[in-house]
């Protein structure tokens, strides 16, 4: 089984969509001094996806308790992770783990976050959940993110389907 994992953080501060005006209006948003913190694993053929979130920051612990979940499983198949290279997921301590875990880790060449298809997972929470969209308080924020993750298997599946397919764009057509 092959999970891609990175990690998310989405600010508690105003997303604007399209603003056009002749007049100067004034737009109530929050601070941006909270976050919410997701760090997702994403199966990449059944597209189940597996979170850790806080509110703080996300560490090596964060990168082991997902480790642990994802062995927890039970899943037959050798695991695979893909992981871009952040410093509390190449650490000694996680490397440990996963090893402890007969988990392989796999990680991405630096400046390459297309290739990571969780990125796709991100930019469509982003779409759903803050563009455009006004939360009064923090609680309300984190819910429409939280109860949108939790629906990755439910209403939006068939369109996280085409979203998140394995067909990256090749160049060895171009080439002449």
């Amino acid at each position: 089984m092959v999970f891609f994992v990175d990690a998310a953080h989405f600010v508690f501060k105003a997303y604007l969509g399209f603003l056009w005006c002749f007049t100067r209006m004034i737009i109530r948003s929050p601070s941006g001094r909270k976050r919410l913190n997701v760090l997702g694993a994403l199966n990449a053929v059944t597209h189940q996806l597996i979170t850790v979130t806080n509110e703080t920051y996300i560490t090596a612990d964060s990168v082991c308790e997902l480790l642990k979940k994802i062995a927890a499983l039970g899943l037959k198949a050798p695991i695979t992770i893909i992981l871009d290279n952040t410093r509390y997921q190449r650490c000694a301590k996680v490397i440990e783990l996963a090893a402890a875990l007969q988990i392989e880790l796999l990680f991405l060449p630096p400046y390459s976050p297309n290739l990571n298809l969780i990125e796709r997972l991100w930019r469509f929470i982003k779409k759903q959940c803050l563009y455009a969209k006004y939360y009064e308080d923090f609680a309300q924020f984190k819910q429409a993110i939280e109860a949108c993750l939790a629906e990755t298997d439910g209403i939006h599946k068939e369109e996280l389907a085409t979203l998140c397919s394995l067909k990256f764009q090749s160049f060895a057509s171009l080439i002449l």
